[in-house]
């Protein structure tokens, strides 16, 4: 069994009606691992699975997340407790330009979609 089967037969198990990029949550969790702390990776992901859930985000969507996350956990190069130095101050600057990028192109996404919902009503009406 490989792991596309794993996962098949682990959302028919659960009764998820889901599918997962195994390499896109494979990628994801090595980062959070390597830069976060070892357990990071397995819970990263399932948050990841949490908030796609509750949010019923389609593939496009768990990307932009997953792309989120990833630049957290890569800019988390601190251990805890950290005040931070100049070069972390920098990072994440960086990356909080990265994720008002990733919100904007969401933000823009999501009127679009209510646009063609309010048009598919107008037709309807």
């Amino acid at each position: 069994m490989n792991l596309h089967d794993w996962i098949d037969e682990l959302c028919d198990l659960l009764d998820v009606e889901s599918e997962a990029d195994e390499a896109l949550l494979g990628d994801l969790a090595e980062v959070a691992h390597d830069n976060v702390h070892p357990t990071a990776g397995p819970v990263t992901a399932f948050l990841l699975g949490v908030a796609a859930g509750a949010r019923e985000a389609g593939p496009d969507a768990v990307e932009r997340m997953a792309a989120k996350v990833q630049a957290l956990a890569e800019s988390w190069d601190r251990p805890a407790g950290d005040t931070g130095e100049v070069a972390d101050t920098e990072a994440d600057l960086e990356v909080d330009e990265d994720l008002r990028h990733l919100d904007e192109i969401d933000e823009v996404e999501e009127a679009d979609d209510l646009e063609e919902a309010d048009a598919e009503e107008d037709l309807l009406v």
